[in-house]
């Protein structure tokens, strides 16, 4: 950092709090916990002070989930108070989702960068076209009746959300729409289920940086903590307004406001990726 002037410190710094602002309105709005926003802010301001490139995906991805823990408390409690949380499916879903969550972090470690970015990419953009057609895919009226089915998916949404560095909404909200779930529920619920992977997942994600060399100052495991520090205060502040607007506008608009950020994101992460 010392190579750069107090001005482009400052642009850096300017640059995250607006990716931050962002962030918390669509945690609120989508129910994303604002990682879709985060994950690629991150990685593209660590590229541009010159962290390693090997670690700035990986850190990029540990320290939105760190942000999320206190994100999706304060969307979440939002959200709650217009009763847009399923308490019943929170409890079925959530230690299936722990578990998948502390997986996916505990296994990036052997993950390489590009691979990070491809697997949040090629998911973004699949749900993004998803959300963008007329009607969304609905495979079923409702969700699978077994609890090994149930679990199943809430696994595979955990440990997909940790190696994104997302809350969980992005893959649980149009999971649960094509069951026929309603959306303004599942956005509810998703703000939830992005405390319950963000904690495990973050964890993961401590434990498998632990002692990686070459890290920035103040890091735990990949988690930058001035920068997590930094977006905290922000998004936790914005993310009630957020979610009031969840509920004050057509559901189709939020549905293609979620398909407009994801698929600007997918395209931007994957040309990262194979550029």
């Amino acid at each position: 950092m010392d190579a750069y002037s107090t001005a482009e410190i400052a642009a850096l710094v300017g640059g995250l709090l607006a990716a931050s602002v962002l962030g918390g309105l669509l945690a609120g709005l989508l129910g994303v916990g604002g990682g879709i926003v985060i994950v690629p802010a991150l990685f593209w301001l660590f590229t541009l002070v010159k962290f390693d490139p090997a670690l700035s995906m990986h850190m990029a991805v540990a320290t939105s989930l760190a942000t999320i823990v206190a994100t999706s408390i304060s969307s979440a409690r939002a959200h709650h108070k217009k009763g847009g949380v399923d308490a019943d499916l929170l409890r079925r879903w959530a230690p299936f989702m722990a578990f998948g969550a502390l997986a996916g972090g505990l296994g990036a470690k052997f993950i390489d960068p590009a691979g990070l970015k491809a697997i949040f990419g090629v998911i973004a953009l699949l749900v993004a076209a998803n959300l963008a057609t007329p009607k969304t895919l609905v495979v079923a009226q409702s969700l699978p009746a077994s609890r090994a089915g149930q679990g199943g998916i809430a696994t595979f949404i955990g440990g997909l959300s940790a190696l994104m560095g997302i809350g969980g909404g992005t893959l649980s909200v149009p999971i649960l729409a094509a069951f026929s779930y309603p959306i303004r529920r599942a956005v509810g619920t998703a703000a939830a289920f992005g405390f319950v992977i963000a904690v495990p997942a973050a964890i993961g994600f401590v434990i498998a940086g632990w002692g990686v060399p070459d890290r920035p100052p103040l890091s735990l495991g990949y988690v930058s903590v001035p920068a997590a520090l930094l977006i905290l205060p922000v998004t936790t502040f914005c993310a009630p307004y957020g979610a009031r607007l969840a509920h004050a506008v057509d559901p189709i608009w939020v549905k293609r406001a979620f398909a407009l950020f994801l698929g600007i994101t997918a395209f931007r992460m994957l040309s990262a990726a194979f550029g």
